[in-house]
């Protein structure tokens, strides 16, 4: 099946490896599985592949309590007992009360469309292996209509993970997989540009030089990801903040107030600031 290959978009700098990756995955008809740090972009490649290409997305968010099933269908039981028991006529069609699950929505679409099936590690550890066959097959089983659902058209699918817990085997061997690995300061200064079109280059120098330097602090709990640099930088616009003040040592000083953007509990916050302290000391020894 013959795509348009993915190239990145104007909103969305994609490394070559990673468009590599898409192409790959689309090429041999296997879902991608997209790991790497929170806030490298792995949502947002669903959406970009799907704008680049020309597609429609279809959007699974998956939480600790999503099982597989409810990706296929759901039979509304109650609503049927409910209806039976005012007299509706619609209880005597059992698919009035199949509720279409996105799984459906993507076999059945017009066009090829793009699924995001979006932190995968969050549900059971069962839930990737219950997904196999209709991953394998793109088809599918309705009991209670007695008709099978087939895909229209294979869709590109996305599988994003957070590494929270291990996947099986059985379903990483059917997935093309890909890092998604932190950019470093080039790539980064290219996805500031495109947010920041008109920021000062003294101004993003100094902030990717703090940013990179407040990452490699060791004994962070959280680290800032690219989404929080995004933030930051926009603070420091709105507020006119001037490049040399990045490397101002005065804890008494507003910068410092600034890092609520990049770091988001109190022990990094405590952390930080005692870093700085020390640094003012040893500057002034």
């Amino acid at each position: 099946m013959a795509t348009e290959s993915f190239k990145g978009t104007e909103s969305y700098i994609a490394t070559e490896d990673l468009m590599m990756a898409v192409n790959a995955a689309v090429t041999l008809e296997r879902p991608l599985l997209v790991k790497g740090e929170p806030g490298t972009g792995k949502t947002m490649l669903a959406e970009e592949v799907a704008r680049s290409l020309g597609k429609p997305l279809i959007e699974w968010h998956i939480k600790s309590t999503t099982k597989a099933a409810q990706g296929l269908y759901e039979y509304d039981a109650v609503a049927r007992l409910r209806d039976s028991q005012l007299g509706d006529s619609k209880v005597h069609d059992i698919s009035n009360y199949i509720v279409k699950g996105k799984l459906w929505e993507a076999f059945t679409a017009e066009s090829q469309p793009v699924l995001l099936i979006d932190e995968i590690d969050k549900a059971d550890i069962e839930f990737p292996n219950d997904l196999l066959r209709e991953l394998d097959r793109m088809e599918f089983f309705v009991y209670e209509t007695k008709e099978m659902v087939r895909a229209t058209h294979r869709p590109i699918i996305i599988i994003t993970s957070n590494n929270e817990k291990e996947l099986p085997d059985a379903f990483l061997r059917r997935c093309f997989f890909h890092y998604i690995a932190f950019p470093d300061k080039e790539t980064m200064e290219e996805i500031v540009g495109v947010h920041h079109p008109k920021i000062k280059k003294k101004l993003l120098a100094e902030a990717l030089e703090c940013f990179f330097e407040l990452r490699e602090i060791p004994g962070l709990k959280k680290r800032p990801s690219t989404s929080e640099l995004l933030d930051w930088i926009k603070l420091l616009l709105a507020e006119d903040i001037p490049a040399d003040a990045l490397r101002e040592k005065d804890t008494q000083k507003a910068i410092p107030k600034l890092y609520g953007a990049l770091l988001k509990n109190e022990q990094d916050m405590h952390l930080f600031e005692r870093l700085v302290f020390m640094s003012r000391r040893n500057g002034a020894s």
